[in-house]
């Protein structure tokens, strides 16, 4: 029986290569009735979802949907009614937010006064886990240059959604949650935003993506969901 641990990792990310089995272990991320209402307006209706690492899970939905207090509920940023699983450890319960989470949710706020680098390096020192080398790295693969000293307040549209992309990227994060990611990317930034997702399906990631646009969920998800006044449907999606 081999066993092979990869410590660098957290436990979700550790291949348990098991030569009898020969699989890895699967990390589920589970929602059970959750709802929230806010104002007398139902923001979450009764939502019931299993989602699985090694999967992108598309959720389409107008703005307004609940695609965004989907997003805020599940991480821990705000609280609701039911439950929320992840694994063996409910949130609220056992863990107050999602360990080893990448997000872009809303607008991703930066220092507007420092450069792309520094706010990341900034980030970086909360947690101590990554060097500056992985942080230059993660800005070059969304295509932006870790030693362009040019402040944030006056990046592009485009460049502060390649560096909230970044963030969420450089600390080889267990679970995506991406709120309308390619906003003010053009083509070529989108095409390779797919396939910085990709890799990162392969390395075992869980990745919700959520959208107005079909085209970003149709190119990149195993499942699709719908999104309608706080209420989730499945649609199964073809294999790709």
């Amino acid at each position: 029986m081999l066993l092979v641990i990869d410590e660098t990792k957290t436990i979700y990310k550790k291949l348990f290569w098991v030569a009898c089995l020969g699989k890895e272990l699967i990390m589920k991320l589970v929602l059970k009735d959750v709802y929230k209402k806010m104002q007398k307006q139902v923001i979450l209706n009764h939502v019931n979802a299993t989602f699985e690492s090694g999967k992108i899970y598309g959720i389409v939905g107008r703005n307004g949907s609940g695609k965004t207090m989907l997003f805020r509920a599940m991480s821990g940023l705000m609280n609701t009614e039911g439950e929320i699983w992840l694994d063996e450890k409910r949130l609220g319960k056992d863990m107050r937010i999602l360990p080893n989470l990448g997000i872009i949710i809303e607008n991703t706020e930066m220092y507007p006064e420092f450069s792309g680098y520094t706010n990341l390096k900034l980030l970086a020192n909360i947690k101590k886990k990554v060097k500056k080398d992985e942080i230059k790295n993660v800005l070059r693969l969304v295509g932006l240059d870790p030693d362009d000293n040019k402040i944030v307040r006056k990046y592009s549209l485009g460049m502060k959604q390649k560096l909230a992309i970044a963030q969420a990227l450089m600390e080889k994060p267990d679970i995506l949650f991406l709120d309308e990611p390619t906003n003010g990317l053009d083509d070529e930034a989108v095409k390779n935003f797919w396939e910085l997702l990709r890799k990162e399906r392969s390395k075992g990631t869980l990745i919700l993506l959520a959208s107005h646009s079909k085209e970003d969920i149709e190119q990149l998800a195993d499942e699709v969901y719908y999104m309608k006044s706080g209420s989730l449907f499945k649609e199964e999606n073809n294999e790709r």
